[in-house]
This record gives C-alpha cells, sequence and structure tokens, in this order.
C-alpha cells in the first residue's frame, strides 16, 4: 500500500526552525520527484518546494526561497524540509506529494498523485 506520511509540525515562535519528514511506504521515492505543499486556513494549497529524481534539481516558492531547504534521503526512503527562519505567515498545514514523474514542480498540482494526510505548522509569539 502506497502512503506518505508526514511528521515533525508543532509551534515555534518566529524565527525558529523546524524540519519536516515525509517518509514514504509502499514503493520507493527514489523515481520520482517530490513536492512540498501547505495550506492555511481560508486560503487555496500553494507549492512550497520541490525536489526532482532525476538529477536532484530543487525549486522553491519565492515567499521561502533562502530560508527552507528541501533535501531527500532515498536510503531512509525519506524526503526533509528544513525550513529556517520562520514567520508567521508561514503558518499551515504542509503536505508533500510525488510526482508520477521524475520532474516536479512548485506551481500546480497536476503531476502529483499520491499525498500525505499533512502535518500543522504554526508559528506564533
Amino acid at each position: 500500500q502506497v502512503q506518505l506520511v508526514e511528521s515533525g509540525g508543532g509551534l515555534v515562535q518566529p524565527g525558529e526552525t523546524l524540519r519536516l519528514s515525509c517518509a514514504a511506504s509502499g514503493f520507493t521515492l527514489d523515481y520520482y520527484g517530490i513536492g512540498w505543499f501547505r495550506q492555511a486556513p481560508g486560503q487555496e494549497r500553494e507549492g512550497v518546494s520541490c525536489i526532482s529524481s532525476s538529477d536532484g534539481s530543487t525549486y522553491y516558492a519565492d515567499s521561502v526561497k533562502g530560508r527552507f531547504t528541501i533535501s531527500r534521503d532515498n536510503a531512509k526512503n525519506t524526503v526533509y524540509l528544513q525550513m529556517n527562519s520562520l514567520k508567521p505567515e508561514d503558518t499551515a498545514v504542509y503536505y508533500c506529494a510525488t510526482s508520477w514523474t521524475p520532474g516536479c514542480a512548485v506551481v500546480g498540482e497536476g503531476i502529483y498523485d499520491y499525498w500525505g494526510q499533512g502535518t500543522q505548522v504554526t508559528v506564533s509569539s
């Protein structure tokens, strides 16, 4: 059974850090692009970052560029999202998703087929 499980969310103060994990089971992440998305209350889900499997290229939304870093550990079948210098506007439920191709995209969800259940990130003082 294909499954993605996010973890690592929580409540932090502005300026602090979190590392989200996206662990896969039932399939190997090696061959697929992985995206991180987020959805804040009352807003549409938006792309945050993604990493391709073909060449490891990474992409970021402008709002997180320079603060977030995506990486993958194929041995652990896990993708990470390191989030530094968190801001209140980063508050959202964060989801990971697998692309059905080796590539990935930050804009658009059309290439993503499997999604995790999400993990809550709250940034507040």
